[in-house]
């Protein structure tokens, strides 16, 4: 499994959330404490929004802990949209190309789980991206299949129920080729503008999503585990549930009526 982070809000330093915390993502790549290994080595990413629609973009096969560039970069840029990601591959190789986030026109997109039985099906599932998108599969994960999937069932008019749609046909697919767990998942992506979340499961183990206000009410932080162990003030998304943040708040949403919306 992975650890990723994310921020929508006033701008601020990404190393505010990144590498500074005593439990940062930096950090959570060799000790995480809420998922099924510790160890997030398989390389590490982040974009970020500035004066242009389209995001900024880092990623590399490095560790994040040893990888000196996402320390400065971190430590150097102020954003007020970023997502950041530390990754522990499921399978797929250990190469850029297949690092979180994923970029595609104004939208970023990360991703913690698996679909199961993936390689057993990985063909076929390649094959559903259209033609148009297809020049956008650069790896080889099922994480940048949901982000495609999702782009082309109309993210950017519908970037709930485009997302939730994109889950449902992977694992459709898994139950049909594949193995259990057919889904576990906790992705995000966002515009620039809006930062969306969501946790889900076909069994009892949902990978964690927590998110909280900043403290002075200017932002939002949304993390796989909280940035300093033990600290209050966090609050858990359900299983099951879709979370929209923006400036005017948040509002969280049952995938299930989502789905119901698509159909």
């Amino acid at each position: 499994m992975c650890r990723w982070a994310a921020y929508l809000g006033e701008p601020i330093f990404m190393d505010g959330l990144v590498t500074s915390p005593g439990h940062s993502l930096v950090h959570q790549s060799r000790a995480a404490s809420e998922c099924k290994t510790a160890l997030n080595g398989d390389g590490v990413g982040v974009a970020w929004y500035g004066e242009r629609a389209e995001p900024g973009l880092y990623r590399d096969v490095y560790p994040a802990w040893s990888d000196p560039n996402l320390m400065a970069l971190c430590g150097t840029v102020k954003s007020h949209a970023f997502m950041a990601h530390v990754r522990a591959s499921t399978g797929s190789a250990t190469s850029r190309n297949n690092c979180h986030p994923f970029a595609c026109g104004r939208w970023s997109f990360m991703h913690n789980g698996q679909v199961g039985g993936f390689d057993r099906f990985r063909r076929l599932a390649d094959m559903c991206v259209s033609d148009a998108l297809y020049a956008n599969r650069r790896g080889a994960t099922d994480s940048e299949l949901l982000f495609l999937y999702a782009i082309a069932e109309g993210l950017d008019g519908a970037p709930e129920a485009a997302m939730v749609t994109a889950h449902a046909r992977l694992e459709a697919m898994s139950r049909a080729h594949g193995t259990t767990p057919h889904l576990r998942s906790s992705a995000a992506w966002m515009d620039g503008q809006r930062l969306f979340v969501l946790r889900t499961s076909t069994d009892h183990i949902a990978p964690t999503v927590y998110y909280r206000r900043r403290a002075d009410d200017l932002g939002w932080f949304v993390v796989s585990e909280p940035p300093e162990l033990g600290q209050a003030g966090w609050t858990e998304l359900p299983a099951g549930h879709l979370a929209a943040f923006s400036d005017a708040g948040v509002v969280i949403t049952p995938m299930s009526d989502l789905a119901r919306e698509a159909a």
